[in-house]
This record gives C-alpha cells, structure tokens and sequence, in this order.
C-alpha cells in the first residue's frame, strides 16, 4: 500500500480525512510505503510557506515514518523513465512519480486524487 502525500497528511493528523475502512487497511497492511517524492513535496511545501510543521521537516517525516512503520520507496531510473511515459492524464508531475511507483511496485494507493484510477491503479480514499 502506498501514501500519496495527502493521505500521509491525513494519517500524520489523526486520520480526519481518511475513512475508517480505509484506516483499518493500512493498521492491517503488512507493509506501508511512500515514494521518495512525497519528501520532496512535503518539505517544499514547508518552503513555500503552505504547510507548517512543528519541527524540521526532516525530524518530522522521521517521526511519522517510524511512529506509523511506513517505508520509503526510493527514486529510481525505472520510476523515473514510467513518469515520463504514462499518458499526460495527469500533470503533476510528483503524481506522475507516485503513479509510476504504484505501478512498478504493484502497490494500491491511498489518496483522493480521481485521477489516478485512470491509470489502472487500485485506490482507496
């Protein structure tokens, strides 16, 4: 099972936007990841000034990974060559890493973005 960086968001704040069922899946998963992207969106974000975050983002994404045993997929040449050839029905292109991971890594995703049914991806919201 993979976060998209919303739903660890959500998850990180005690699960207000992700439904019981769905919160009952990744207690019971096996394994929890996200991709090496979310980490990059996240600490932009914190650049950007559109998410705050009580400590460093570095401290903080340590704290969650470990406080919920989520491991990170890191980016590689496979991920990143799939992104660039998925077709463009998504624009964003640390969603189309996300995508790609899913993919390549047979894993459903977690999010609230509808857009990424379109590539075949199991999702859960």
């Amino acid at each position: 099972m993979l976060l998209d960086t919303c739903a660890l968001l959500w998850l990180a704040n005690n699960h207000k936007n992700i439904s019981r069922d769905v919160l009952s899946r990744i207690e019971d998963a096996p394994s929890i990841y996200i991709s090496a992207i979310t980490c990059f969106e996240i600490a932009l974000k914190c650049k950007s000034g559109k998410l705050t975050l009580p400590i460093p983002v570095k401290s903080w994404l340590d704290l969650v990974l470990e406080h919920h045993d989520i491991s990170v997929i890191e980016m590689d040449r496979d991920i990143a060559l799939l992104s660039v050839d998925l077709p463009p029905h998504h624009k964003d292109p640390c969603d189309r890493f996300i995508i790609a991971t899913a993919m390549i890594h047979n894993l459903s995703v977690i999010t609230a973005d509808e857009n990424f049914k379109i590539y075949g991806i199991k999702v859960l919201i």
